[in-house]
């Protein structure tokens, strides 16, 4: 799977990079705000090949890709050419839905960049745990406590790491973000923090908190930030507004923060963490058995976010959490097992092969590929899992189950419930059989709907290409070039495909194969289709003259139209685009030319209608 033209397919769908105001990813999909959502094609976007699927939830566009959406991310990060979190420099699209719509979106923005570094560190945690479980290493040498201290730093800088991610979608400052959270967490405060004695400043009593780990404080602070930054950018004269400006913000917004702002979050944190410890308390399996049973609801629904300041609050301040991991745990587990006996019972060559491995990914703790590949098109897959999840849930909670270190719970992450009490990772790994057993039973018994074709065989989403050479026929009437004269590196280097260059003389481009259109983006300068013998080609009119919104385009053709060899697909007005500026040279590429390893093309040369450009030699590869 070629991840890179994925992104720049998704781009192209997304309206290109003027209309993407943010850009994030965590470990299987991308997440991105637009300046204008109507310009998106959510069914284009979810119909290419290597997106699982498409999720708008919390205030975000979701792209589910899978294991490897850092490819993905970085194709479009380049694309976009600009830093994350002001990509596109467009405003940003006012937030929809309602107010817990709104929380869920500002959590998840602010936490997805911090995700790798707590990760990180959470893993760090579990193998000190298996190091010291095995006595490889000793819990007084300092090789332990230097190991801790990198595990625990995140957990620390918390609020630092947090200040960033609220810092994009609160659209202010980063680097000024991160500097407020570094004075709530300086060691003069803690020092006057040990000391006991009041504080004032400008005679208004101070209520000092310990800010490491926390994670409401800092959300607040950024949000009002927001608001001084844009009142300081006004107020500023602009000859000295490099000095003023940072000046106000920190000058103001610090002192509230310490003074109010930071204050009523620790007080929230710490209403919350009550709640949550006093249900644990009268009922110890409620909160496990619902993240059990319903998480793959609130991943769906994007609000499996919601629960995540609590835990981190709670791993930062006692060393363990019971409200996010072990329901996870049961639940991840859970999801595998309903996708594994998929894999198992289904007759489909290709719902096997998606099983199998997002089976694998999804009981080592990353869940997206088998909940929206898998379970939840099949349904019953689903009701299985999230029945087993919450049995597998209410043993973890009546056993007292913790988590000790901040992972996405699965086989892989098992070391992150090594701790203290000895018999926690023994919890752990019944809670895991449980999961397995009742989930991969239920799923067997309930059955589910196997998509297969009429004969039985299993059913296929890419057309096999035919027994005979495949050909390629010219859209254009013009100039034939070759692709490494694009003066585009994306066209010429070959990364979207193997093909040819044309340099048009009329405004007509015509279909060079029998198909159906796959791509034709509303700006219609490119047009996809997949041809009746598996060939996949892409026609490209112009460099950026996507930027052109459509205008000197005409074409009443749409995704799904069949197409013959010669129909009318686009018409375009070459002088007009020219004379804005626009390079009109048009790449013709067949985008799965790596399934053709003998593909050839036509010598560079004048070319008309309907004549051969490439041919496939399916014979001679064959061979």
């Amino acid at each position: 799977m070629d991840y890179n033209k994925l992104g720049l397919d998704i781009l192209a769908l997304v309206g290109g990079k003027a209309n993407v105001s943010k850009l994030t990813h965590c470990a299987t999909r991308l997440r991105m705000e637009f300046a204008d959502d109507s310009r998106v094609d959510a069914k284009a976007i979810e119909a290419l090949p290597g997106v699982i699927s498409v999720v708008e939830r919390g205030g975000q566009f979701q792209i589910v890709v899978g294991n490897n959406v850092q490819q993905t991310f970085r194709a479009l990060q380049k694309a976009i050419g600009q830093p994350l979190g002001t990509l596109g420099g467009q405003p940003t699209s006012k937030a929809k839905g309602g107010v817990f719509t709104q929380i869920i979106s500002v959590i998840s923005t602010t936490f997805t960049p911090v995700i790798p570094a707590i990760t990180g560190a959470g893993m760090i945690k579990a193998l000190l745990a298996i190091l010291k479980l095995t006595g490889a290493i000793g819990a007084a040498s300092p090789t332990y406590h230097l190991l801790d201290t990198i595990a625990d730093a995140a957990f620390f800088f918390l609020p630092v790491l947090l200040a960033y991610g609220a810092s994009i979608k609160f659209e202010c400052n980063p680097i000024l973000a991160m500097t407020i959270a570094g004075a709530l967490l300086h060691p003069n405060l803690a020092q006057m923090l040990a000391a006991g004695s009041p504080i004032d400043f400008i005679g208004i009593p101070v209520r000092l908190a310990d800010y490491a780990g926390s994670v409401l404080p800092i959300i607040f602070t950024v949000w009002l930030m927001s608001y001084i930054e844009r009142f300081a950018e006004k107020v500023s004269p602009t000859m000295i507004k490099f000095f003023t400006k940072p000046m106000i913000i920190l000058l103001v917004t610090t002192p509230l923060a310490l003074v109010a702002v930071g204050p009523f979050g620790i007080f929230l944190n710490d209403l919350v963490a009550s709640g949550a410890a006093i249900i644990d308390g009268k009922a110890s399996w409620l909160i496990p058995m619902l993240m059990g049973g319903l998480q793959p609801f609130l991943v769906i629904t994007g609000t499996a976010w919601a629960m995540t300041p609590i835990a981190t609050g709670q791993l930062s301040k006692n060393g363990f959490e019971m409200i996010n991991g072990p329901g996870m745990l049961a639940s991840n587990i859970a999801q595998g097992a309903a996708t594994l006996c998929v894999a198992f019972r289904t007759k489909n060559k290709n719902l096997r092969q998606l099983a199998s491995s997002a089976g694998f990914t999804a009981l080592l703790g990353i869940t997206e590929p088998s909940l929206y590949g898998v379970t939840l098109k099949l349904r019953k897959p689903l009701i299985a899992a999230m029945i087993g999840g919450g049995c597998a849930g209410i043993y973890a909670g009546v056993s007292g189950l913790v988590r000790y270190a901040f992972v996405s719970p699965g086989l892989a992450a098992l070391p992150a419930f090594i701790g203290e009490n000895p018999m926690n990772i023994v919890h752990a790994l019944i809670t895991c059989v449980i999961a397995i057993v009742v989930t991969f039973a239920l799923t067997w018994i309930l059955g589910f709907e196997d998509p297969v074709d009429e004969d039985g065989e299993a059913a296929t989403t890419d057309s096999a290409p035919s027994d005979r050479d495949a050909l390629l026929y010219s859209p254009l009437a013009g100039q034939l070039v070759a692709l490494e004269q694009v003066n585009d590196d994306v066209f010429s280097q070959g990364l979207l495909g193997k093909g040819v260059a044309i340099v048009p003389e009329q405004g007509v481009l015509r279909a060079p194969v029998n198909g159906e259109i796959v791509t034709f983006l509303p700006s219609k300068h490119a047009v996809g289709i997949k041809a009746d013998n598996g060939m996949e080609v892409l026609m490209h009119i112009g460099i950026d003259t996507v930027n052109l919104n459509g205008e000197h385009f005409s074409s009443q053709l749409q995704v799904g139209d069949r197409v013959k060899t010669g129909d009318e697909l686009v018409r375009f007005d070459i002088a007009a685009i020219t004379a804005l500026g626009y390079d009109i040279i048009t790449p013709v590429l067949v985008v799965n030319s790596e399934q053709y390893p003998h593909l050839s093309c036509q010598q560079p040369g004048p070319v008309n209608f309907g004549e051969q450009i490439v041919a496939l030699n399916i014979e001679e590869q064959k061979a």
